[in-house]
This record gives C-alpha cells, structure tokens and sequence, in this order.
C-alpha cells in the first residue's frame, strides 16, 4: 500500500522542524574559507546592527568556531582549531577601529586581538573540544584487530 506521499515505500515528510540538518564535510581548505567568510559576514553585521562592536563580534564568534569544527570532514579534523583564530583575526580587520593609512588599520587589528583575546580562545577552545570529541568517537568506532602470530605465517627465505 502506497505511503502518503504518492510513492511505495516512502515515508511521509514530517514538520520541517524534525527534520536533521545538514551535515556537509568541509575539507581542511573549504573549513578555513567557512569560517573567515562566515566571520566577515559577521564583523559586517557587528558594523552595521551594532555599531562595531567588538563584544557582539566575539560573541558572534562562538557558534562560527562550533559550526566550523562540526562540519569539517574527520580526515582533516585538526585543520579545525587552525583555522579558526585565523578567522577570527580576519573578520576583525573591518571593525577594528583603525582610521587612516595602512599602519592605523594594522595597530587596530592588533589593539583588537589583544583586547578581546578572551573570546579568541574560547572559541579556539570550543573548536578543539568538539574535533578532540569527534576523534575520539572516530577512534572507538574503529574495528578492533586480532594480534597475528608470527611464527608460522613467515616466509622463509630460500637461498
């Protein structure tokens, strides 16, 4: 007997609201793009909605960390925590304060890393948390080999 959605087989759709999301596997590089867009997507709304601020921004930061340890492939899990305060100091550029030529940008930048390191390492933190849990449920469910033995199972070499 068919199903309600028209097919054999199928089963209904339920709410969108029970429904998994998505979990796509970001390589290393593909992690580290994520993030830095996703932190200058967000330094854009700090600048915009809140007027640059630096709190909201480190806030902001937090779920960006965490997403980006999430879905980056487990082969390339380590590249995670790397990647991560770069995005950081990436996306503070814009909303760092720096007015004038490039050396004002840059001493910006730097007055906003060391000012508000406390949300960098939280976040580097929280993305090495999750990537040391997900290796370790990787590492568990790995199949477990029986030792061999070595004596018979030699070739001998024939001169």
């Amino acid at each position: 007997m068919p199903a309600q959605g028209g097919r054999p087989g199928r089963r209904p759709r339920g709410p969108v609201l029970g429904r998994r999301l998505p979990r796509p596997k970001l390589t290393g590089l593909g992690g580290g793009l994520f993030a830095c867009v996703a932190m200058l997507l967000v330094a854009g709304i700090a600048w915009l909605i809140f007027g640059s601020s630096l709190f909201v921004y480190g806030l902001l930061f937090l779920p960006v960390a965490a997403a980006t340890a999430l879905w980056v492939r487990p082969a390339d899990l380590i590249t995670a925590p790397i990647s991560v305060p770069i995005a950081f100091a990436a996306g503070v550029w814009p909303i760092s304060g720096g007015s004038g030529g490039f050396g004002s940008q840059v001493m910006g930048v730097v007055s906003a890393l060391s000012l508000h390191a406390g949300w960098l390492y939280a976040g580097t933190l929280v993305a090495a948390l999750i990537v040391l849990v997900r290796k370790a449920v990787l590492i568990g469910k790995r199949p477990r080999s029986t030792p061999r033995s070595t004596g018979s199972t030699r070739s001998r070499r024939i001169a």
